[in-house]
């Protein structure tokens, strides 16, 4: 290792440094706003080819060099731990905000994302002739015409990392892709973890040792999970197969046992109906981990109201199942002994003929694509900004030695 300088003053160094980037990172900006149409309709064949979000950043690094940061870079970045990384994502929240503010080119790349996935494709086979699929963080099993999705990571409370969102999208995908199922149902499965041991939990949030790993990618994950599963849950997978419509929709129910915190209440956001039992909680600690809980800054307002949001988003509250302010988000308590017999019930109510329809209505009443754009557009870049803030980067050792 080369000695430093006698009187080298790494301070001044180090805001130099932070200079030259902003100042790249400004011109990169201006240069994204202003040709965001012509760069994506170049790496699309002029809109003609659908290219997910991940494909669309490897395809812009290959085709403009220095634009978003090189497979070689990115791969640098994932070995190493959040702490040491170097911030290369913010560069592709550069870009993906420039391309999902533009008006031609952010719609077709959300549709993009609304697209069966290739794992997806290879599995249906198996899920239609067998009516299970078990992977690692989800198990997916047909009964009856509904689809029982259970979070089975049993050693971290289902905590939330990229494989959870690969596998949640899978699911998703084959549920809207097999015709025989007509409502989809989601819930937490029995842990192993010493803290509820042979108790139901729906999910823990993020996984804060994965943060902390530098293991939870801005593209495959953060932005992955708000433009693809749940987006598929909210708005339906886009398959083309019908004039009357190109989106595919059903149903979808979600049970909540012990609690939902973070992302957990994030999914809930989009659930046609929601029971959860008298004893859980959910909440958002956005706040005490510094990053931006998804899309709920733009949902939560609307469903529970400013105040509420807030207090939940900035000040950390939790809200228990049973208590006033959180029936805007949960339809339906019981006590935890009740809960199988109240998801019959519930299950049987949203299984009618024109549930599916009226979904697609009223979703696209309360949030208008348009609006959804607009607002990850901006998340691309500040979640971005978030994952690399001097607070995280603080506080994501202490996360992982005490995670939830």
């Amino acid at each position: 290792m080369t000695a430093l300088s006698p009187g080298l003053d790494l301070r001044a160094l180090a805001g130099e440094a932070h200079r030259v980037d902003d100042e790249v990172r400004t011109l990169r900006a201006a240069f994204v706003e202003a040709h965001a149409e012509e760069l994506y309709a170049e790496l699309t064949d002029g809109r003609t080819r659908y290219l997910r979000i991940d494909e669309l950043v490897r395809a812009a690094a290959l085709a403009f060099p220095g634009l978003v940061p090189s497979e070689a870079q990115m791969a640098a970045e994932r070995a190493r731990p959040q702490a040491e990384k170097e911030g290369r994502e913010i560069d592709q929240g550069i870009f993906l905000r420039g391309i999902l503010r533009a008006p031609k080119a952010g719609p077709h790349l959300l549709d993009a994302m609304l697209r069966p996935t290739a794992r997806a494709r290879r599995l249906l086979p198996e899920f239609l002739e067998t009516g299970v699929v078990q992977m690692e963080a989800v198990r997916l099993e047909r009964r009856d015409g509904v689809a029982h999705l259970t979070l089975c990571r049993d050693d971290c409370l289902n905590a939330e990392d990229a494989q959870q969102v690969d596998d949640m999208e899978t699911a998703v995908d084959l549920v809207l892709l097999d015709p025989s199922v007509r409502v989809g149902l989601l819930r937490g499965g029995v842990m192993s973890h010493p803290r509820y041991l042979g108790r139901r939990v729906f999910c823990a949030g993020i996984n804060l040792k994965k943060l902390s790993s530098g293991d939870i990618p801005l593209v495959d994950f953060l932005l992955r999970r708000e433009t693809g599963y749940i987006q598929k849950i909210f708005r339906g997978l886009l398959t083309d197969d019908s004039w009357h419509s190109r989106f595919t929709g059903k149903p979808w129910m979600a049970a909540v046992d012990s609690f939902a915190i973070g992302g957990g209440t994030q999914l809930l956001l989009v659930f046609d109906h929601v029971l959860a039992a008298s004893d859980a909680y959910l909440s958002l600690p956005a706040a005490k981990e510094g990053i931006i809980p998804g899309v709920s800054n733009f949902r939560l307002s609307r469903i529970a109201g400013p105040r509420v949001a807030r207090q939940v988003i900035l000040g950390g509250r939790k809200l228990r199942a049973d208590e006033p302010d959180a029936r805007s988000i949960v339809d339906e308590v019981v006590p935890p002994e009740e809960m199988d017999a109240a998801i019959d019930g519930a299950l049987a109510r949203l299984d009618g003929e024109a549930v599916a329809a009226n979904r697609r209505m009223v979703n696209l009443s309360e949030e208008p694509p348009e609006e959804f754009r607009r607002y990850i557009a901006e998340f691309a870049l500040q979640q971005a900004l978030r994952i690399y803030g001097a607070d995280v980067i603080g506080k994501v050792d202490g996360f992982a030695v005490g995670s939830r």
